[in-house]
């Protein structure tokens, strides 16, 4: 993520890593568990969420105009885990 872009960190999904994807201002910004910067899947505009598709293999990317997709090498966690109660 660009620091020195507009905007705020937003959409939250995760591998079955632990990695996680938030998108934000220049992309969307992959940590780990521990919260280091893995890298950045740079998009065209800013985007506001994403979601994993198909096979898990697939990133959805949601922004104002568009939506992008990306195939990533680890599948996405596609029904976390909830929590109930307390």
């Amino acid at each position: 993520m660009n620091i020195e872009t507009p905007g705020s960190p937003d959409g939250m999904k995760l591998d079955q890593n632990g990695n996680i994807y938030c998108t934000g201002p220049g992309g969307v910004c992959v940590l780990d568990d521990k919260g280091r910067h893995l890298g950045t899947i740079v998009t065209p505009e800013t985007p506001a969420n994403c979601a994993w598709g198909d096979d898990g293999r697939s990133l959805y990317i949601t922004a104002q105009t568009s939506v992008y997709r990306i195939r990533t090498l680890d599948k996405g966690l596609m029904n976390p885990p909830q929590k109930i109660g307390r």
